[in-house]
């Protein structure tokens, strides 16, 4: 059995649909009530209450590991994965524990690496689906606004996350092994409005915005850590932040979801 937390969220809920196209026995866990495919199990725990773990895990031989919370205590998690016989983790974790590495950013992948239980790191970069956080302003004013206007990142569709977490949670042969994972091509804020607008059958236009202003925006949705990590890759990314990754072509055999083919599958989000 494959336990999924973070299940209900952007990179969850297409591993959950993921696996069980794999024919997987899957299990989520989330800390309250979802809703959920048919055929997956649901678990309520907290990764940050350690004795609501024991119950969550039980019968699972493999766990992938997702929390944005990095205030939480790693070393009672993966206690209790190593004591409910766990046996490969695959956490995912974030492109700047490679490129802007710090204490708090890496916490979770050295505690992983260091616990003696079988792990894969997965890396990505920014998410297309951050692009949802404009769903008001597209729909009532067909206005984007964002900050750094014309940098570009290789951001990736979370759905692409998510199959390649299923592809290394039932295959074989990717123990030990970091995965830096990005989209197939730089695409900018305001590029991403053209392509919403293109999605959507009308012209989206694009207001650039102060990076103050962008930061007290992203506040309401992200612990400030990640805000302001978030907004230096995205104003000053380095050439590691910027390069393609072919790890997704080589990892689910087909090209990496563009932004625009993400834009056309969320297009009514933004109607």
């Amino acid at each position: 059995m494959i336990v999924v937390t973070g299940a209900t969220g952007n990179v969850g809920r297409p591993l959950l649909e993921a696996l069980l196209a794999k024919g997987q026995d899957v299990t989520a866990v989330s800390r309250g009530a979802a809703e959920l495919p048919p055929g997956v199990a649901h678990r309520v725990a907290d990764l940050a209450k350690p004795d609501t773990l024991a119950a969550a895990f039980a019968g699972a031989d493999k766990l992938f590991l997702l929390t944005r919370d990095h205030e939480i205590d790693i070393a009672p998690v993966l206690e209790a994965v190593e004591a409910t016989g766990i046996g490969r983790v695959v956490l995912l974790s974030s492109e700047r524990a490679a490129t802007r590495p710090s204490p708090e950013v890496q916490a979770y992948d050295n505690a992983l690496t260091a616990s003696g239980l079988e792990w894969t790191i997965l890396r990505p970069n920014g998410f297309a689906s951050n692009a949802l956080l404009w769903t008001d302003s597209i729909r009532q004013d067909r206005i984007v606004t964002a900050p750094f206007g014309d940098v570009g990142l290789p951001i990736i569709d979370p759905r692409d996350i998510a199959e390649v977490a299923a592809t290394v949670l039932t295959e074989d042969g990717h123990s030990s092994r970091i995965y830096m994972l990005s989209g197939p091509e730089l695409v900018s804020p305001s590029m991403q409005a053209e392509a919403i607008g293109a999605a959507i059958g009308e012209p989206v236009a694009f207001i650039e915005q102060t990076r103050e202003a962008a930061y007290e925006q992203f506040l309401a949705f992200w612990p400030a850590e990640v805000v302001e990590g978030s907004l230096e890759v995205m104003g000053n990314p380095s050439a590691a932040e910027q390069r393609i990754s072919p790890e997704v072509e080589r990892l689910l055999g087909r090209p990496a979801t563009t932004f625009a083919a993400w834009a056309e599958r969320n297009a009514a989000a933004f109607r």
